[in-house]
């Protein structure tokens, strides 16, 4: 089971704030920081850049982020472990509840931030402030957390690379051999899903409706590979149609059939 299948299995219990059912991801929310301003909090993406707490600042590990939904709930990554907690905004203010988090170890450094990082947020009242794309989170003593907006990765037009296959809560990397060369696209105006399967290219219709990817039947070209790529690409071309339930992350997608089958995939680059 991989890293990114065992955060969402340990947090199940914790409401997971993606876009679902929508063709973009979602870039605002309803709570302003504080009123008349019109700036957003909720809904948002927010890179975690820098943590200032007891004279020392330190620079987040890649992945650290916040979002907070439009229902209470915060959900994030420390720079090593996901977490979840409730949040509620008041005016110019963030009211963070205890968290709960995956329980892996990383690196000294990325554990090391994240202790810091858990201390400043869970269990606080912080003082939020937006400037344009910028967001500060302030403690009562002075503790600091700077964070920057990033916005979700669009339905259409994306260039999604397959990572796993999916089998119910389960989620199995894709074999060395076929990393990287899996992936997708939805084209809007011509109706179509495009890519690679590992091996050869295809082509399907594709209508998105209701928080569902109907797909044709898929056209590929007809080169043959390696076995393992061979047996990858027959893999997914079942995963990849009829009907589909989509779920869209910040740099993410996942596609499920409804027996449970289905695939992950994020953004190049």
């Amino acid at each position: 089971m991989d890293k990114h299948r065992l955060t969402l299995t340990v947090l199940t219990l914790l409401p997971l704030a993606v876009a679902c059912g929508t063709e973009a991801g979602s870039g605002g929310g309803s709570a302003s920081v504080a009123p008349g301003t019109g700036s957003s909090v909720a809904g948002v993406h927010w890179r975690v850049d820098s943590l200032t707490a007891d004279g020392t600042t330190r620079k987040a590990p890649r992945g650290a982020y916040l979002r907070i939904d439009d229902h209470g709930r915060a959900h994030g990554n420390y720079g090593c472990n996901s977490f979840g907690a409730s949040a509620a905004l008041r005016g110019d203010r963030i009211d963070f509840g205890p968290a709960q988090s995956t329980e892996m170890a990383c690196d000294k450094a990325p554990m090391a931030f994240e202790r810091a990082f858990s201390r400043v947020l869970a269990g606080r009242s912080l003082t939020a402030a937006v400037d344009r794309d910028a967001l500060t989170l302030t403690t009562e003593d002075g503790g600091r957390v700077h964070l920057t907006r990033e916005s979700d990765a669009p339905l259409y037009g994306t260039r999604w690379r397959i990572t796993a296959l999916v089998d119910g809560d389960v989620a199995s990397s894709l074999p060395a051999e076929a990393a990287g060369k899996a992936w997708f696209t939805l084209d809007r105006r011509a109706g179509t899903a495009s890519g690679a399967l590992g091996c050869n290219r295809f082509t399907a219709s594709a209508t998105v409706r209701d928080g569902h990817l109907t797909l044709g039947s898929l056209r590929t070209t007809r080169k043959m590979c390696d076995g393992s790529l061979m047996d990858t690409e027959k893999s997914l071309s079942t995963r990849l149609g009829p009907s589909l339930a989509y779920r869209l992350g910040h740099r993410g997608i996942t596609l499920t059939s409804a027996n449970g089958r289905g695939i992950d995939a994020v953004t190049e680059g």
